[in-house]
């Protein structure tokens, strides 16, 4: 039980308000700590293309396959790392995945203003950042529950994390076109390094004591069945497998328009790197507008409808944008505009709508591996939909490559409308609400 729960003479739980005050606080630092990193986070999707094109004089296609290198460790260490931090304290893990990254945007910018920073470097310092993420966000997104019990104090957190991101989205990016005026591409990197000294910094301040994890004996293959006790309770679940599934899919394809982006805005729109900023953080206001009206979007209409709809308005935005921006000129960049504010509201309404219901029916015990398995299956999906971008850009085209992924990415609607998730809609088991 965590700290925050005390028993009452009924039997019922109580909150402990100096518990709360203390999860308050410490969540403050995880807030502001997470938040500043990835506002460092953005100016890398801005400085990295460039650093690749600009500075060390590589191809659009060969730029393009740099996500790949942040997020393939999902795809190897997905699964592993939900077993391991399982067994490890949450804080710890996420502490010692952030001073990675840090340092390893510190050798980057180091290499870079000495000018000896070559291609294959890069793809591999990002990798080791890579890797650090995976075990940073396995550790990250089973973190609040042990600060909150409480299934509206969940969302809310929930929900202020999501707006930290869609805030970064929004800002973050729009500011890191200036940071790259302002201090140059490299100069950007060395931003990004220091982001992550101030989330170090934020979650050793933290003090919050997480519940003490079961004492279980490493017998041999312990990894392996640990694992898969993740995978069939995705598997099985009637909610939580069509929710990851449609999140695989949509990353999959949407990674495909994002990675993208920065050079479409250049060599498409013809826009420069300031005005690439400034139009891809305006684009992402939307992003706050859904994380804030997520919670009443889901009351409203039970969880499962609240994702359908959500999804399926984050979709017709991606469509939109791209449809919009072939006006061309000034047209053209607020078409982009007005359809990813859309896109945004969408995807910004769905995500602490979905995590929450992953929260809320996925035991304890289970919290790692199976936030483990989607960082698997949904941020190995960026990996792979960046290697997608970069073939078809190869083959047939920057524009057309963005709107393959664009149309592809419809796949996800009724990949998420099946099983428990279409039965809550139909009527035919009781509407879930987040209170």
């Amino acid at each position: 039980m965590s700290e925050l729960s005390t028993k009452t003479s009924a039997g019922e739980e109580s909150v402990d308000p100096a518990a709360r005050a203390r999860a308050r606080r410490d969540f403050r630092f995880l807030w502001t700590g997470q938040s500043l990193s990835l506002w460092g986070d953005q100016f890398m999707v801005l400085a990295l293309p460039l650093l690749a094109v600009d500075v060390l004089h590589t191809s659009v296609a060969e730029a393009l396959l740099l996500p790949s290198a942040l997020f393939f460790p999902f795809l190897v260490l997905g699964l592993p790392a939900g077993a391991i931090v399982e067994r490890l304290r949450r804080r710890t893990t996420m502490l010692v995945a952030n001073l990675a990254q840090m340092v390893c945007f510190g050798v980057i910018w180091l290499l870079a203003v000495t000018h000896v920073l070559v291609f294959p470097v890069l793809f591999t310092l990002l990798t080791i950042s890579g890797c650090a993420v995976v075990f940073f966000q396995v550790a990250y997104t089973s973190y609040l529950p042990s600060l909150f019990t409480d299934p509206g104090d969940l969302h809310r957190g929930n929900a202020r994390l999501a707006l930290s991101e869609s805030t970064s989205l929004t800002g973050g990016r729009a500011v890191g076109g200036f940071v790259v005026r302002l201090l140059g591409i490299v100069g950007a990197v060395a931003a990004n390094a220091l982001s992550f000294l101030a989330s170090v910094t934020a979650l050793a301040l933290m003090r919050h004591q997480e519940p003490p994890r079961p004492v279980t004996k490493r017998e041999r293959g312990w990894l392996r069945r640990d694992i898969g006790t993740g995978l069939k309770f995705v598997s099985g679940h009637p909610q939580l497998q069509p929710v990851i599934l449609c999140g695989t899919l949509y990353l999959l394809f949407l990674s495909m328009v994002d990675t993208s982006l920065v050079l479409y805005c250049g060599r498409v729109l013809g826009l420069s790197p300031m005005w690439t900023g400034v139009v891809m953080g305006a684009a992402a206001v939307g992003y706050p507008i859904g994380n804030l009206i997520s919670a009443r979007v889901a009351k409203r209409l039970g969880t499962a409808r609240a994702m359908v709809t959500t999804i399926s308005v984050s979709v017709t935005g991606i469509l939109a944008m791209l449809a919009l921006s072939t006006l061309g000129g000034t047209a053209g960049a607020l078409g982009l505009i007005a359809g990813s504010i859309v896109h945004g509201i969408g995807e910004g309404s769905y995500i602490p709508t979905s995590l929450t219901l992953r929260h809320r029916v996925t035991p304890p015990e289970l919290l790692t591996r199976v936030g483990s398995v989607q960082r698997f299956a949904m941020w190995g999906a960026v990996s792979l939909g960046s290697l997608l971008a970069s073939g078809a850009t190869a083959m047939v085209g920057l524009r057309a490559a963005v709107w393959m992924g664009a149309l592809a990415a419809l796949l996800c609607i009724p990949a998420l409308l099946r099983r428990g998730i279409l039965a809550e809609v139909r009527g035919a088991v009781p509407r879930q609400e987040l209170s």
